[in-house]
């Protein structure tokens, strides 16, 4: 497989896991029994500005890609990409989708959305192609002060939830489940998304089946 159909298959597969992404977000939105961190924030601010959740979503990451300059990340295409897609695929899907009726509808959509986010997770970060906005400030602190990962992620996901839950962010027995189970549902897809024909090596950066073709200097 050439290197340009690598780099196509690859941003398919970004932009298919990015959009993807957006419904589960906007799924488990639908659900009102607890967003994730991000959300919770999204949904406060929803309240004290005149804007839709998709909008918003662009907006903070566009403000979170501005705190990555004074700790000198530097951003991919599926960065950019993150910004400009999740924000949408959410706004459509929550026009789409209505509100559960019942409890346990409530918790099924709830379930759907967060195997798909865990899915769709896998899929956009095995790309390859950058950290989204919240995923850089994460790996900046780390880089920058020299702090554990999950102290880091633990700083940025406890300010943003607190934050969220003052403004009246949905923060309910979904955050936690969402917070606890996310690590544990992506971990095992992973290395289903990475070794994909077209996926790219992180040692040598070329796809397994590039490795084996012959190189012409």
């Amino acid at each position: 497989m050439r290197a340009s159909s690598n780099h196509l298959f690859r941003l398919i597969q970004l932009g298919i896991g990015l959009f993807l992404y957006g419904v589960a977000t906007a799924l488990m939105v639908r659900a009102a029994v607890g967003v994730t961190s991000w959300s919770v924030l999204t949904q406060g601010l929803e309240r004290v500005m005149p804007l839709s959740f998709g909008t918003l979503t662009v907006l903070t990451s566009f403000v979170v890609l501005m705190l990555w300059i004074p700790l000198r990340q530097k951003p991919g295409i599926g960065t950019v990409l993150n910004v400009v897609v999740i924000g949408p695929a959410a706004d459509l899907t929550l026009v789409l989708v209505d509100e559960p009726g019942g409890l346990l509808a409530r918790w099924l959509l709830f379930t759907a959305g967060l195997l798909l986010l865990a899915v769709s997770t896998a899929c956009y970060i095995g790309a390859r192609y950058g950290t989204g906005p919240r995923d850089g400030l994460m790996v900046g602190l780390h880089e920058r002060f020299a702090m554990p990962i999950w102290r880091a992620r633990t700083l940025v996901e406890v300010t943003v939830v607190v934050c969220g839950a003052l403004l009246g962010g949905d923060l309910g027995i979904g955050t936690v489940v969402a917070t606890f189970a996310i690590g544990p549902l992506v971990q095992p897809l992973m290395p289903v998304f990475s070794r994909l024909p077209w996926s790219p090596t992180p040692d040598t950066g070329r796809t397994p089946v590039e490795q084996d073709e012959p190189q012409y200097v």
